[in-house]
Order: C-alpha cells, then structure tokens, then sequence
C-alpha cells in the first residue's frame, strides 16, 4: 500500500505499530485453520478506543477497507484481510478495565485473553464461562466478533448469553454505546445482533461481561462404547432424563486414536467406537444424585 498511508496511520498509533514489510505481513497471514491464506496491505496496532476511532475515521475517509483480528486463533477466516485492506489488530488492547463482584460484571477492552479475566476474577469465586478450546490464547473482543463457543456451551450458552454491553467505534469514526451493564434495556436486542458479526458493524473497544460463581463441585464422567449408535442414545438418554450436564462432548473412533498418539492420551480404549465425556457441576448433592442417574443411563 501507499506509504503516504503507511505515515498517515503511524501518527495515529505510532510508527512502530504500523506493519507493512512482507515479512511482518507474513504473520498475520492465516488464522487457526492454516489451509487458508491471505496477506494483508498493512496492519495497524491501535492502543486505545480514541486510536481505534482515528484509524477507521482515516480508512473510511480513504475509503480504504479493513478487517479487525483480534488473537487470530478462529476457524472462520473472519480475522483474514486481502492485499487491498488494512488488518486492525486489537491484541494491544489488553487491560482489565473494572471488576464489580457484588454484580457479577467486568469491564474489558477487547484484547483481554479469556482465561486470563478468569485467572484475574477467580479470587472473588467467579469466572467467565465461555470457553472456546484455544481459551489460552484466544481474545474476549474475538470472541464477540466469531460468538464463541466451549464445551460448556451445553448448560451455559455462547458469547452472546455472557456479554451485556458494548462500547462499539463505528466505521466513520464515531462512537455508540449497545446495551447496558444490566442487560439490553428495553427493545431490540441489539448486542446480540451484534455479536457474531465479523466485526462488519463496527469495532467493539469495551465489553461489559457476565461473571458466574465457580462451581462448588464438578464430576467428569468417561464412558466408552462398542457402537457408535449407543453413544449417540446415551447423549439424548441424559438430555431426556432432565439433567443438563455443564458439558457433552463424544469423540469416534478416529478422534480417539489421534487423541491417545498425542501428548493429551486419557487412557481410552482405541479399539472402541465412541467415548462419551459428560462433566456436571453444581451443589455436592445435585453432581452425586445428577452423576448416579448419568450412570444409571450410560
């Protein structure tokens, strides 16, 4: 891209966080599914909402397009930008902005990491729940972009049933705020409408999340099976019988063979059709009554 540009979005955000050499492009080449690829034109780094907003107020005056990315960790190619578009990466946004326990609700900028706000809450007895497996890495503002999900999606819900408010840069610039910290006022949901959007209504520079009490107890349950049929029962055996585990996950035969040749092996039989992972949490009596009944079914 033009190095006009290339200097015009270095005095927004300074000219160290303005990527534009092949090899730095490189990086941002590909998501977490690697089969595909796309070099972006440039990359910027905004460190801030008013850096955010001055970047897209420069782009859409342009009318240069852009893609915003936060961790890059998604299966979607929805944090890919081509050679004609600026890539706006969030990662530098990375702060905790409030916690209010007695509320269940925090505060975040888009590059907060979700295990990381869940390390920060944990001594106060709560977490954040949604959980995507490359939780480690993987960012709250990409969350929102891709409505994540986890395995506890089962009993919990995605993204979209843990955030209650926005603060969103629209793409001239400019700045709306979506719900409240109370949950969507009144009206349209429109937080919802806009999680999972790919970022195509804007960027989200503040997050307003729902925090839940850990557990008091969890019990995961491991059965294997000899058909892949009779897992499959298993599965609408325990959703018929009332009990909503926090997690329900199976995996065939190939997924079982991949998974013991790995460093993550759990023991189970590879010789077997299915296995069945079932977690429950809750109160002690309810994950004992709940954990005797899932038996009783598998």
């Amino acid at each position: 891209m033009r190095m006009e540009l290339v200097e015009a979005l270095g005095r927004i955000v300074g000219p160290r966080w303005v990527r534009h050499r092949s090899a730095e492009l490189a990086t941002y080449a590909a998501d977490g599914l690697p089969t595909h690829e796309s070099l972006p034109g440039l990359v910027v780094l905004p460190a801030s909402k008013q850096e955010v907003a001055g970047v897209l107020r420069l782009l859409n005056l342009l009318e240069v397009p852009f893609v915003a990315r936060g961790a890059g960790t998604g299966l979607s190619g929805g944090a890919l930008a081509a050679r004609d578009a600026v890539l706006v990466t969030m990662t530098r946004m990375n702060r905790i902005l409030a916690v209010w326990p007695e509320r269940r609700r925090a505060v975040v900028q888009p590059g907060v990491i979700n295990a990381k706000l869940s390390e920060a809450v944990a001594g106060h007895g709560l977490h954040y729940l949604p959980d995507p497996s490359s939780q480690s890495a993987c960012t709250i503002g990409g969350n929102v972009a891709e409505n994540a999900g986890g395995p506890h999606c089962l009993k919990y819900g995605v993204t979209t049933n843990h955030v209650t408010a926005l603060e969103v840069v629209r793409t001239d610039g400019s700045f709306i705020r979506l719900g409240s910290p109370h949950g969507e006022p009144w009206g349209p949901d429109i937080v919802g409408l806009f999680i999972g959007s790919e970022g195509m209504f804007g960027v989200a520079v503040e997050i307003t999340v729902r925090l839940e009490a850990i557990p008091r107890q969890v019990r995961t349950i491991f059965a294997d099976f000899l058909v892949l049929r009779d897992a499959s029962e298993a599965v609408s055996a325990i959703i018929a019988s009332g009990i909503v585990p926090a997690a329900l996950e199976m995996m065939d035969q190939s997924c079982i063979k991949a998974v013991e040749a790995s460093i993550y092996a759990t023991g189970a039989k590879t010789d077997a059709a299915a296995v069945l992972l079932v977690e429950l949490d809750g109160s002690p009596e309810a994950v004992v009554a709940d954990g005797a009944e899932v038996e009783r079914l598998l």
